[in-house]
């Protein structure tokens, strides 16, 4: 007798703790009740799990919130990874009809409490009088035990339900605890069967290899020369004819970056009506080295273009950083010849070059 006893204990399928994969998702108790959406009872399933599970010779069962008395809805077929699987109960006169059921029973849920059990077998259940009953029997998969309820999983039932609410698993049936007090909460029944889009609980891996894609890069890269001027004009005044005008300053600044230095070089026109002698003088700045006509401070004259420049003077490296100050001063390298009074016009240009 002991060996006999020991062997069916051995036998007898294990209970099951957090379902791995089927578990009710959805109970709606208000089918066919004033104000109900729908006119029929449902229960709906999700697998939360990664494969197809089979649903052949499992079950349904509905007992009263106190009761022991269980009524049972045989299932078929199967419910892949990520999908939905609804039982249509018991109908009324209100509401709306439910997605076409991938099972039918007749079991009437009451609003006010119940428990509703995914059974793998189609025996009839004698558990629920009291908490945790129904999760000790191996052939109980899930429970959920609502409202009035004396049988659930965890510490508590799941909230009552209405007409117009249904027990709803949280994270769209992805969370299960075997607690139906936090698993559960009261909203609004959105029955699905097995056509609708799976939704699986866990991301599909990303995909093996890489992917790369093209940006092209591009910029433009300036080269820094710039010249700037102490005046736009320079002007001597009056003088007369013999006369050797005082010098102006213009000082011209030059920027650069190029590493190898610079040349800093002048021109002009001729005079009008009549050409006059300009000329000029220059002191370089530090690291400048002054042309070699201008050595010394003297003042040469600026040629006529298209004569060739006067060199002012070359740097072998970038300028400073606010630039290169070459101390210049446009003067006459002789007096002024007779020439008829008038106004004498004539432009210089200065010119850096990058070396």
């Amino acid at each position: 007798m002991i060996l006999a006893s020991l062997a069916a204990l051995l036998a007898a399928p294990a209970a099951l703790g957090a379902s791995p994969d089927l578990v009710v998702n959805q109970v709606f108790a208000g089918g066919g009740n004033a104000g109900a959406p729908y006119s029929n009872d449902f229960v709906e399933l999700f697998n939360r799990g990664s494969s197809a599970v089979d649903v052949g010779g499992w079950s349904i069962q509905y007992a009263s919130g106190s009761g022991t008395s269980w009524q049972v809805t045989p299932l078929s077929g199967s419910v892949q990874a990520g999908g939905h699987y609804l039982v249509q109960l018991a109908s009324g006169s209100v509401g709306a009809a439910l997605p076409t059921p991938d099972a039918s029973g007749t079991s009437n849920l009451a609003v006010s409490g119940g428990k509703v059990a995914l059974a793998h077998a189609t025996t009839a259940l004698t558990c629920g009088a009291a908490a945790g009953s129904c999760s000790a029997d191996p052939l109980v998969t899930d429970l959920v035990g609502y409202g009035s309820a004396t049988d659930y999983e965890g510490a508590g039932a799941a909230p009552a339900i209405g007409n117009t609410t249904a027990a709803v698993r949280a994270d769209g049936g992805c969370t299960d605890t075997d607690v139906n007090s936090s698993d559960f909460s009261a909203a609004a029944p959105t029955p699905r069967n097995s056509a609708a889009t799976a939704a699986p609980c866990s991301a599909p891996p990303p995909p093996s290899g890489g992917v790369s894609q093209n940006a092209p890069v591009d910029i433009d890269v300036d080269s820094v020369l710039s010249l700037a001027l102490e005046r736009p004009s320079i002007s001597f005044g009056h003088a007369a004819a013999g006369e050797t005008p005082a010098s102006v300053s213009e000082r011209v600044t030059v920027a650069s970056n190029h590493m190898t230095g610079y040349a800093l070089t002048v021109h002009r026109s001729a005079f009008v009506p009549a050409d006059l002698p300009l000329g000029l003088s220059a002191s370089a700045p530090p690291g400048g080295q002054l042309g070699g006509q201008l050595v010394g401070g003297a003042m040469a004259a600026i040629p006529i273009a298209p004569a060739a420049d006067l060199l002012i003077g070359t740097t072998s490296a970038p300028s400073a950083p606010a630039g290169d100050a070459w101390a210049t001063n446009v003067g006459f390298v002789s007096p002024l010849p007779f020439v008829t009074p008038g106004h004498y016009t004539a432009t210089v240009t200065y010119t850096a070059i990058g070396r």
